[in-house]
């Protein structure tokens, strides 16, 4: 979850009210009853193995959004870090569903899901986090991490936390932004829409319904993008406050599912 004016502004930043999240919700994630019936109906991701040709000297960074422990230090993640031409908070806690299914254990999940994926396929890949037991990285350094190592692309995987009766996916690409996102906007447009479409198809996940529009979203403030040197997007890919979205994020099935369709989009972009 990455915050935004006017949507869900609670458990965006710790504070000192935020409650703590217990270690058996951070490392929680199967629920059998939520994968059994998540598992039914959507259309199966196409097997990476099955991809046609070879991600071989392609870099790749997959930045697991927030961290575990965000919550215990609240001025490790509140200072301010530069975000583009202003700055921000270093970090947020995100959010979780409301059984307690914390957004930093489902991007780690998947994440780890995907990195096996594209190793498989040839291509280098470094996560930004190496566990889900930490604090951060700050936005900036998560940026630069795939800047530092020239990344053919990056991905951060995210879950958001709007209202309730709302669900779905979404992709967000970087806006212009003077001096910063210049280069990486078109390339990451169209990193965007190759990860929206292989998502929808391989997830069964529908677009959005209370943000962007047809699964895409382009924001200026974000500075994990404004940061980039490299073509880069955020994927929400599904609200947790949402019973539906909720119990699909639980399902370790389905989470191979999402990395398996990332896995795909990613592959078509890098085989252009």
């Amino acid at each position: 979850m990455v915050a935004r004016r006017g949507l869900c502004a609670a458990a965006v930043v710790v504070s000192s009210a935020t409650a703590a999240v217990t270690a058996g919700a951070v490392l929680a994630g199967e629920d059998a009853p939520a994968a059994r019936s998540a598992a039914r109906g959507a259309p199966a991701a196409t097997p990476v193995a099955a991809l046609a040709g070879s991600l071989a000297g392609k870099v790749v960074v997959i930045d697991p959004g927030h961290n575990g422990l965000n919550h215990r230090h609240p001025k490790i993640i509140n200072r301010k870090v530069k975000a583009g031409p202003f700055r921000k908070a270093c970090d947020t806690t995100g959010t979780s569903t409301n059984s307690g299914y914390t957004e930093a254990a489902y991007t780690f999940d998947v994440a780890t899901r995907l990195a096996r994926a594209l190793r498989a396929r040839g291509a280098k890949v470094v996560l930004t986090r190496p566990n889900n037991k930490g604090v951060g990285p700050c936005v900036d350094e998560r940026a630069a991490i795939a800047n530092r190592l020239r990344a053919d692309v990056a991905l951060s995987v995210h879950a958001d936390g709007a209202p309730s009766g709302r669900r779905g996916f979404h992709v967000i690409t970087p806006g212009y932004v003077k001096g910063y996102t210049g280069p990486i906007v078109k390339p990451s447009q169209r990193l965007a829409h190759d990860v929206r479409h292989a998502f929808r198809r391989g997830t069964g996940q529908p677009y959005a319904d209370y943000i962007g529009r047809n699964g895409i979203d382009v924001r200026e403030d974000l500075g994990g993008l404004n940061m980039s040197k490299v073509p880069k997007v955020f994927v929400e890919c599904g609200n947790m406050r949402n019973r539906t979205d909720a119990a699909k994020m639980r399902s370790a099935a389905w989470r191979q599912r999402a990395a398996d369709a990332l896995a795909a989009g990613l592959n078509t972009y890098l085989r252009r």
